[in-house]
């Protein structure tokens, strides 16, 4: 196996994170489109538009941490191994043995590289320093990013 290093993950997940962004600034435009256009001398108050502004917010962010969840998730225990970034470099992600990931493999990935961010980055830069070239979130996870 042909391990990625630090730099290849790096661009991959530059590229996802372009898309998302992309995503999510093209969905708040679509979904707060409506915000406006409204007259706020039609509400009695304007503490109501304030509050249902804010509403609209906070199940907006929630809505996009579960797609940004799903999107890596799905997309690296799909038939790809790999989401659009990693595809686009020519990865994907596996278990130790070169296997395609289960979704409960993908989301301890995920949800490990809470623990590669608090290390002060330092679990993401360990990708470019051990053996398997794998981050704190790939030894957790038991998971390779590898080179097609």
């Amino acid at each position: 196996m042909r391990y990625a290093g630090f730099w290849l993950r790096f661009v991959a997940f530059f590229i996802d994170l372009i898309l998302y962004y992309l995503f999510k600034i093209l969905g708040n435009l679509a979904l707060n489109l409506d915000l406006a256009f409204i007259n706020p001398m039609s509400i009695s108050t304007h503490s109501h538009l304030s509050i249902y502004a804010a509403t609209r917010l906070l199940i907006l962010s929630v809505v996009f941490c579960i797609i940004h969840w799903l999107y890596f998730t799905l997309l690296e225990s799909s038939k790809w191994q790999a989401t659009i970034g990693k595809k686009l470099i020519g990865l994907k992600v596996t278990d130790e043995n070169g296997e395609r990931i289960n979704f409960g493999r993908a989301n301890a990935r995920y949800w490990s590289k809470i623990i590669s961010g608090m290390t002060l980055g330092i679990g993401f830069i360990m990708a470019g320093f051990t053996e398997k070239k794998q981050a704190l979130h790939d030894i957790i996870a038991r998971t390779l990013v590898v080179r097609k």
